[in-house]
């Protein structure tokens, strides 16, 4: 019967010893990202209005709330919309999720800008739509959406000539172009 207490009495010492190791050690805090994150807190007075990236058609106006939309990481940003405005159909390679802060939102999804089968999102609403998913919009009365999700922030239309910036059909002629000289 002695070997049987003796790895009990064994078992007994390492254990203590790995509880005062544990006692000892020092803390780490119990949520990293909470000890690292820092508030944002953003009063309808601190919102700085801009014009928007040119992906965007002019009329609009644009804010930067949080992060960097050009970059890896979360963002929150604003879109002011006077009436009428429309956003052609177009996609993003992330998740857009859009809320509807003040006015009157139309969306709906298809690759034509259409109001059969379009939603209305009055103030308070919230859409959030699956990446590549095509989309448009457009605006009823001065409305204000904001906009967050996972840069960097994206947005491609499915008619490369509703790109106000130019942008896409510059990259799609160049791609033409390096496709004729290669042969391909």
């Amino acid at each position: 019967m002695k070997f049987p207490k003796t790895i009990v009495l064994l078992l007994t010492v390492c254990a203590a010893a790995v509880f005062a190791a544990e006692e000892s050690a020092p803390k780490k805090p119990a949520h990293k990202m909470a000890s690292m994150a820092k508030p944002v807190i953003v009063t309808p007075a601190d919102v700085k209005w801009g014009a928007p990236p040119p992906i965007f058609s002019a009329g609009a106006k644009f804010a930067v709330l949080e992060g960097d939309p050009g970059k890896a990481g979360q963002y929150t940003v604003r879109l002011q919309l006077p009436d009428g405005y429309k956003i052609m159909p177009h996609w993003h390679p992330t998740v857009e999720k859009v809320t509807v802060v003040s006015g009157e939102f139309h969306a709906g999804m298809g690759d034509e800008l259409k109001d059969e089968g379009s939603v209305t999102l009055p103030a308070g609403s919230f859409v959030s739509l699956p990446a590549h998913m095509h989309h448009f919009a457009w605006a009823k009365g001065e409305t204000v959406v904001q906009v967050h999700g996972a840069g960097p922030f994206q947005l491609t239309y499915v008619n490369p000539a509703d790109d106000p910036s130019g942008m896409q059909g510059k990259k799609k002629a160049a791609k033409k172009k390096t496709e004729a000289k290669s042969g391909a």
